[in-house]
């Protein structure tokens, strides 16, 4: 049973879905099975891998307060291997539900320990926010993995998302760990990117991926395609990105978290 990997950080527009996307993809065209957790009631995940979220019959609701498992939920992509659990509009009013129902942080972990068995690895991608859902999702993952846009704040509020980490690992989840952080939206023509990469890697060391994603107008084309740059454009720079990201990803589970 491979990791599950938490994809969280509360500012917006990150890279937070296309890097889950995108990473998971890759995994899966190396033969690994792959699930993703769209925990983000936008559904940004789901659509972008062409998924129409309107004909849906149960979706990551239904598994936080309906009970249902994951393999009743999860619907199969383009990409062999690849599965996810969607995420529909009814999402949108789980925050408000779950704040007065049982076991509420360990909703998603319950439904991820019955189903994890049939996965090498499996994503969650969290919602923009330090809300219940993305609790729900630190609390099942074995991991986090923090996307940091290379721009102006991008430090801003990572210290907030840090503290709701340990106070997730003190009091829910022991053995949750930060597996890393990675730099995204990277512009190399710009003296401003290569110092925000810079201060970042001083902060968090060896936790920060040798890999960087680079802004790349083929990475924002391809969820309006409903695909994964890996199949949409496989030869772009975005595409050599998260493939080395992928590479880098398989290593470093095989050593263990980075930053407890």
């Amino acid at each position: 049973m491979g990791r599950t990997i938490a994809c969280a950080n509360q500012k917006g527009g990150v890279g937070k879905t296309t890097t889950v996307i995108n990473l998971a993809a890759y995994l899966a065209l190396a033969g690994r099975r792959v699930l993703i957790v769209d925990l983000d009631p936008q559904g940004n995940a789901t659509s972008g891998l062409a998924i129409d979220r309107e004909g849906l019959d149960a979706s990551t609701y239904d598994v936080l307060l309906g009970g249902a498992a994951l393999a009743d939920v999860a619907v199969p992509t383009s990409v062999e291997g690849l599965v996810v659990a969607p995420s529909t509009i009814a999402l949108a009013g789980a925050e408000v539900e779950l704040a007065t129902a049982d076991g509420r942080e360990r909703r998603l972990a319950r439904a991820i320990l019955q189903g994890a068995g049939a996965f090498d690895d499996i994503f969650i991608d969290c919602p923009p926010s330090l809300g219940l859902l993305t609790v729900n999702a630190l609390t099942a993952a074995d991991g986090v993995l923090v996307p940091v846009q290379c721009e102006y704040y991008a430090l801003e509020g990572l210290g907030q998302l840090v503290a709701t980490i340990h106070l997730v690992r003190d009091h829910l989840n022991p053995g949750l760990a930060i597996d890393g952080a990675l730099l995204t939206m990277y512009d190399a023509r710009t003296n401003l990117a290569a110092e925000v990469a810079a201060e970042v890697r001083r902060h968090l060391t060896s936790a920060v991926y040798d890999a960087v994603i680079p802004r790349s107008v083929r990475l924002s084309e391809a969820p309006s395609y409903g695909q994964p740059i890996a199949t949409y454009r496989p030869d772009s720079k975005g595409a050599q990105a998260y493939a080395a990201l992928a590479t880098e990803f398989v290593a470093r589970q095989s050593c263990g978290p980075v930053v407890r």
